[in-house]
């Protein structure tokens, strides 16, 4: 008897298996081992791989393949039935979580269609310069156009980016077990579009989330964050500045931010070309941001 008649005998058995197993996104891994534990159960002979396994599979039942080519690598995955862009991209790294404009995205503080994903994995731990910053080391760094990532695939035409995040120890990241998304909450999500804007849809758009966190956010959480990031660069008198121009802040939000030192006249993005100046935040923001 052939693999392809104990697969059709075995089909159904099959079938109500991965119905049942509640797992939207598979790696070739996970079918193997789902083979490897069945294999006696289904009556599959030892001669049936795990790539002719899938083969019969896409031949013959809803599992669907998915390819994604990013520069360096392909990834490939299978799902049970249609599977959402998110899926398919939290998948590619099981480190991986939504960050920068996918997570505005889904907390609904954007009122833009999405054209890409946003999946930040986090980097081992490096040392950090104890040197002291100069206000000339950072003229120069804000005065070039941003290095941006092109570490991303393009699936169904979004773009899915892999990025390659500081390491926090998942500060702020969580995960949602009814959705199977890991996600970066409002404060970290805040902090992250102000640290990247270029994967954020741009600083209107980070002022639009500002604007529309402003209820639920916690700026004491958001402080300690900060904190426990301890950036190089002084990011918080962005943060305070998007917080004040988008007039949706009390007093009391403001002073928490405002009371983190601020020696260094920072600026709101990188490559300001005509720009303003606000003493409050001790930052220069772009002429057309009218507040």
């Amino acid at each position: 008897m052939g693999n392809k008649t104990r697969f059709s005998i075995a089909k159904s058995d099959i079938i109500r298996y991965f119905n049942e197993l509640g797992v939207k996104v598979l790696s070739k891994d996970d079918i193997s081992q789902i083979l490897s534990k069945n294999r006696s159960f289904w009556r599959l002979t030892e001669s049936l791989t795990v790539d002719k396994f899938i083969d019969l599979m896409l031949g013959g039942t809803d599992l669907q393949r998915h390819e994604t080519k990013f520069p360096n690598q392909n990834i490939v995955r299978y799902s049970w039935g249609d599977i959402d862009v998110l899926d398919l991209a939290l998948s590619l790294n099981k480190k991986g979580y939504l960050s920068h404009f996918s997570a505005i995205s889904y907390y609904g503080l954007t009122e833009q269609v999405p054209k890409s994903v946003y999946i930040n994995v986090e980097q081992s731990k490096k040392n950090t310069s104890s040197e002291k910053l100069k206000q000339q080391e950072i003229d120069s760094a804000l005065s070039n156009t941003p290095r941006l990532s092109n570490n991303y695939a393009v699936y169904n035409d979004q773009r899915i980016y892999l990025l390659k995040g500081m390491h926090t120890n998942l500060l702020g990241v969580d995960t949602n077990i009814e959705k199977n998304i890991r996600v970066t909450n409002i404060e970290r999500t805040l902090i992250d579009i102000t640290v990247r804007p270029e994967y954020s849809g741009g600083i209107f758009e980070v002022l639009k989330a500002f604007e529309n966190a402003s209820e639920i956010v916690s700026i004491n959480k958001l402080v300690s964050y900060l904190k426990k990031l301890n950036y190089r660069y002084p990011f918080h008198q962005c943060i305070g500045f998007y917080m004040t121009a988008s007039k949706k802040y009390r007093d009391n939000q403001l002073q928490l931010v405002n009371s983190l030192p601020m020696p260094y006249k920072f600026y709101l993005t990188h490559g300001i070309k005509k720009k303003k100046f606000s003493k409050e935040w001790n930052l220069y923001y772009p002429n057309d941001l009218e507040f």
